[in-house]
């Protein structure tokens, strides 16, 4: 069992020899926690589905410090692709190209011919990089299927003595996973939701994006992380509530012998929380709710157990739709509806 190191943000530069050493760093984005290894290293990335337990077939992110660093792997970057860089990294916008022949190991791209590559919004991980000296994978930094790592704190409980070590930069100030846009295909594909909207990739681009909500079969190997797996999933059952039934929630959740979890704006339950309910807020806004939803569903796994979670639904637009995409994978689509519960 390894020692699990948790390194401040001034010691990066010997979390970077673990990495060229081929261990396991942990490190900080503005989205969440990822889980880093040399993306250059096949066995390194091996590692990292070990560590977290999750499907060899589910395509890691390439995490990068420069555009130079990418064009390593990647020969044909469009207009659109380079407006789009440009404009968005770095930041949350994750893009998918297709890459140079035997770039990059099948272990990272799930064996698919294309890659999907981010350059994040924080100078300490694009340290970290060009100290380690190549790119790095970065899928979340928790167990697979478990709510996304927010504070180096969650990542220590899912992954202590499973990695070498985390880099410590605080909470993170966005809270959901990037956006993740197709660029290997004829017309641009969002295939997950995150802060950057679509709504402002087709104003930069001047044209329609496509937005592929489809889910993929068992047998398909999925472009992007979070199309075909369960994810985000705390031990409590998560029940989605629309703001217009919170009472009736609430009057549930009441007759309920085991203590219920709320994750809401305070503002939006008008009402005293039965004294069995554990109260988690959201804070004032979608903005603040995206920041908070992984936390607060960690909160009800690692600190506060309860048996439900009852936690408020938002309008699937701009932000929204980046939250309830989590929300809808954590509650496995299901909403509070007061015929259907005992």
């Amino acid at each position: 069992m390894l020692i699990t190191k948790i390194y401040k943000t001034e010691e990066i530069d010997k979390a970077a020899d673990e990495l060229r050493k081929g261990e396991l760093i942990a490190f900080p984005t503005e989205t969440v926690y990822g889980l880093g290894a040399d993306a250059t290293n096949e066995q390194a990335v091996k590692r990292v589905y070990l560590a977290k337990g999750r499907p060899s077939d589910n395509p890691l992110i390439v995490t990068v410090s420069s555009f130079e660093m990418m064009k390593r792997y990647v020969d044909d970057i469009s207009e659109d692709a380079q407006k789009l860089i440009h404009h968005f990294w770095p930041g949350s916008l994750t893009l998918i190209f297709k890459i140079k022949p035997g770039s990059l190991s099948k272990a990272v791209t799930g064996g698919l011919e294309t890659a999907a590559f981010r350059m994040p919004d924080n100078s300490v991980t694009r340290d970290l990089i060009d100290l380690a000296g190549v790119p790095i994978v970065g899928p979340s930094a928790n167990s697979s299927g478990k709510p996304s790592p927010t504070t180096a704190k969650h990542v220590f409980h899912d992954l202590e003595g499973r990695i070498a070590g985390i880099v410590d930069d605080g909470p993170t100030t966005v809270g959901v996973e990037s956006t993740i846009l197709d660029m290997s295909s004829e017309v641009p594909a969002i295939l997950r939701p995150g802060a950057v909207l679509g709504e402002e990739i087709e104003h930069l681009l001047g044209k329609k994006i496509l937005f592929d909500r489809h889910k993929v079969g068992k047998a398909e190997t999925p472009k992007a992380p979070g199309m075909k797996y369960k994810h985000y999933a705390p031990d409590a059952q998560v029940l989605i509530v629309k703001h217009e039934d919170w009472q009736a929630a609430l009057e549930w959740a009441k007759k309920r012998a085991e203590h219920v979890g709320v994750m809401a704006l305070k503002a939006d339950l008008g009402v005293n929380l039965p004294n069995n309910c554990v109260f988690y807020d959201l804070g004032t806004d979608i903005h603040t709710a995206s920041r908070r939803l992984f936390a607060g569903l960690r909160y009800f796994d690692n600190e506060q157990a309860v048996n439900w979670i009852l936690a408020a639904a938002f309008p699937e637009k701009d932000l929204g739709a980046a939250y309830m995409n989590r929300l809808r994978k954590s509650a496995g689509d299901s909403f509070f509806e007061n015929s259907k519960l005992s």
